[in-house]
């Protein structure tokens, strides 16, 4: 069973530690925007306030794009999902949330430590979704014969 393989056991490490990361992350960031954040953002001038309340919801965007995916990869070692069903493009990670920043240099530094931490772990992932392409399965051996008859005729 491919489950049982060194790489996939390497793999499910992997994704077990990014999604127990991608959790973490989340909850500090749910604490600091709904507690600290909140103190530290009223007082800010209202331009950057706004601001603040857009980069709160970028985090937050950003990282359960993370946890999707990678409860994806969790269905695929489960045996829940099959890898071919795993690339279908509303199950790929996708393109990160951007930020300005010069805006963001205006946040408070904690603010600004979970964007950054946050772009990073999305980075770090979409690496990961990015080699998918690269281990794609071979076709079928019978889309391969179906081809050559469909280019002899």
């Amino acid at each position: 069973m491919i489950a049982d393989r060194p790489e996939s056991r390497i793999h499910r490490r992997l994704i077990d530690s990014l999604y127990t990361e991608a959790m973490l992350l989340a909850d500090e960031a749910r604490a600091y925007f709904d507690e600290v954040g909140r103190n530290e953002r009223d007082a800010l001038d209202p331009l950057i306030r706004v601001g603040f309340s857009c980069e709160s919801l970028k985090v937050t965007t950003r990282l359960m794009h993370v946890i999707a995916w990678l409860l994806t990869q969790r269905a695929v070692d489960a045996g829940e999902l099959k890898a071919r069903e795993a690339l279908d493009p509303t199950r790929r990670l996708g393109a990160a949330p951007s930020f300005d920043a010069d805006l963001l240099d205006a946040q408070p530094p904690r603010a600004r430590a979970l964007v950054a931490s946050s772009a990073d772990l999305h980075r770090r992932v979409g690496l990961l979704d990015e080699a998918l392409d690269g281990a794609a399965v071979a076709p079928s051996p019978v889309h391969g014969l179906h081809d050559r008859i469909a280019q002899a005729f």
